[in-house]
C-alpha cells in the first residue's frame, strides 16, 4: 500500500511537471504567428512597392554597363625639328591655353630668319635702284621729245630755204651750188627728225623695260616677304603651347631629346569636354531619343547619381566603323546582337569638377519617358529640344 501511494504521488508530481513544461510553447505560439504575419505583410508591401516602382519607372529605364567616359584628347606634336631645350610640364599638370609645353633650340631658326630679312632688304635696295633708273629714263624720253621738236623746226626751215633756192635757181638769180646746199640741208633735217623719233621710241622702250624690271623685283620681294613670314612662323613653332585648357598626360620626351615634325610630345586632355559614350544593344533602342534624361553612375564614385542628357545616336553600329567590318554575304552567318554608340552629355558644372577622367567605367540608365520621345532616332546633337536639368544627386536621396 505504501508503495502504491508513493507511486501515485510521484505520478501526480510528474504530470504536473509536464503540464508546466507544455505551457511555455503555448505562450510562444501567438508571438511566432505575429512575427510571421508581420514578415508576410512586409513582403507584400515591399512587393507591391517594387511592382509599382517597376510599372511607373523601371520598365521605362534602359541601361547598360558598356559605357565609358570620353573626352576630346589632343596629341601635341612638334612642327619643326631640333633638340628640346626644356619640357616644363609633368604628367597630371593642369595647364591653361597658351602655357608652354616644350621649347626647341631656336638658334638655327633665328639665323634663317635673319638671312631672309637680309635678302628682303637687298631686294628693297634693288627695287629702289630700278625706280631711280626708270625716273631717269622718263626724263630722257622728255629730252627725246624736245629733240624731235627741235629737229622738226630745223626741218621746216631747211624745207623753206630749199623752196626759195629752187625759185631763185629757176630765175637764174642764185648759184647752183647754193641750191645743192639747201637740198642737202633739207635732207639732213629730215634724217634728223627720223633719228630723233627713233631715239624717242628707244627711250620709251627702255622705260617699259625698267618698269617691267621693277614689277619683277616687286614680285621677288613678295616671295622674300613670304620667306620671312615662313621663317618667323618656323621660329614660333620652336615654342609648343597648349591650344586649350586641360591636363597633361602621356608625356613622351624630356629635355635634350631630338624631335622632328610630327614627333609626339604629350597628350592634352580637356576635362571640361568630358562626356559618356554608351554602347546600347540594338534591341534596347526602340524608345531611346535625343534629349532624354540619363542617370550616370561612375564606378569610381558609386554614390553619385549624375543626371545627363542623350546628345546623339551614332549613324552606324560600332562594327561598321571597325578596322575590319563584317561581311555577312560571305556564306557563313551567325546573327550577333549589335551595339550602337550613344553619346551622353554631362552637365558642364560636373565636367568642370575634373573628376570625370576618360576611360572610367560607367553605368548609364536612359529614362525613355523624356519629353523628346518624338525626336527621330537618327537626330543629331540636341539643340532645340529642352534638355533635362543638369543635376548631381547623392544616390538614395
Amino acid at each position: 500500500m505504501a508503495f502504491r501511494e508513493d507511486y501515485a504521488q510521484g505520478a501526480a508530481a510528474g504530470t504536473g511537471a509536464n503540464v508546466g513544461t507544455g505551457g511555455a510553447p503555448a505562450r510562444r505560439r501567438p508571438l511566432r504567428r505575429l512575427l510571421l504575419l508581420t514578415a508576410l505583410a512586409g513582403l507584400l508591401v515591399g512587393g507591391a512597392y517594387a511592382a509599382r516602382e517597376y510599372y511607373e519607372v523601371g520598365r521605362f529605364m534602359v541601361s547598360t554597363d558598356d559605357a565609358y567616359v570620353q573626352a576630346d584628347i589632343s596629341t601635341l606634336a612638334a612642327k619643326v625639328s631640333g633638340y628640346l631645350d626644356a619640357v616644363p610640364v609633368v604628367n597630371g599638370q593642369a595647364v591653361k591655353a597658351g602655357d608652354v609645353i616644350a621649347r626647341i633650340e631656336d638658334g638655327d631658326y633665328r639665323l634663317a630668319l635673319k638671312a631672309a630679312e637680309d635678302k628682303l632688304a637687298t631686294q628693297g635696295s634693288t627695287i629702289a635702284r630700278i625706280g631711280r633708273q626708270a625716273e631717269a629714263a622718263r626724263a630722257q624720253v622728255l629730252q627725246g621729245e624736245a629733240q624731235i621738236e627741235a629737229a622738226k623746226a630745223d626741218q621746216v626751215r631747211a624745207a623753206a630755204d630749199y623752196a626759195r633756192q629752187t625759185q631763185l635757181a629757176q630765175s637764174e638769180f642764185a648759184a647752183r651750188s647754193r641750191l645743192e646746199q639747201s637740198r642737202a640741208d633739207r635732207d639732213r633735217a629730215d634724217a634728223t627728225v627720223k633719228g630723233a623719233e627713233a631715239n624717242l621710241i628707244a627711250l620709251r622702250a627702255n622705260v617699259a623695260v625698267l618698269e617691267a624690271q621693277g614689277r619683277e623685283a616687286e614680285s621677288l620681294a613678295a616671295e622674300l616677304r613670304t620667306a620671312v613670314d615662313r621663317a618667323k612662323r618656323d621660329l614660333s613653332f620652336t615654342v609648343l603651347r597648349a591650344p586649350f585648357d586641360g591636363v597633361v598626360g602621356n608625356k613622351a620626351v624630356e629635355a635634350g631629346a631630338y624631335v622632328g615634325p610630327g614627333s609626339r610630345i604629350a597628350a592634352l586632355v580637356p576635362l571640361q569636354s568630358a562626356r559618356v559614350d554608351a554602347n546600347f544593344k540594338e534591341t534596347q533602342l526602340e524608345r531611346v531619343r535625343v534629349g532624354q534624361p540619363v542617370h550616370i553612375r561612375v564606378d569610381a564614385w558609386p554614390d553619385r547619381d549624375i543626371l545627363g542628357t542623350v546628345e546623339s545616336l551614332s549613324p552606324a553600329s560600332g562594327s561598321v566603323f571597325s578596322l575590319l567590318p563584317p561581311d555577312n554575304a560571305t556564306g557563313n552567318f551567325t546573327k550577333i546582337v549589335q551595339r550602337l554608340p550613344v553619346r551622353v552629355r554631362v552637365p558642364a558644372e560636373v565636367a568642370a569638377e575634373g573628376l570625370l577622367r576618360p576611360g572610367l567605367s560607367v553605368v548609364v540608365k536612359v529614362d525613355t519617358r523624356g519629353s523628346a520621345a518624338e525626336a527621330p532616332p537618327g537626330a543629331g546633337p540636341v539643340s532645340h529640344v529642352s534638355a533635362a536639368p543638369a543635376l548631381v544627386r547623392t544616390a538614395g536621396r
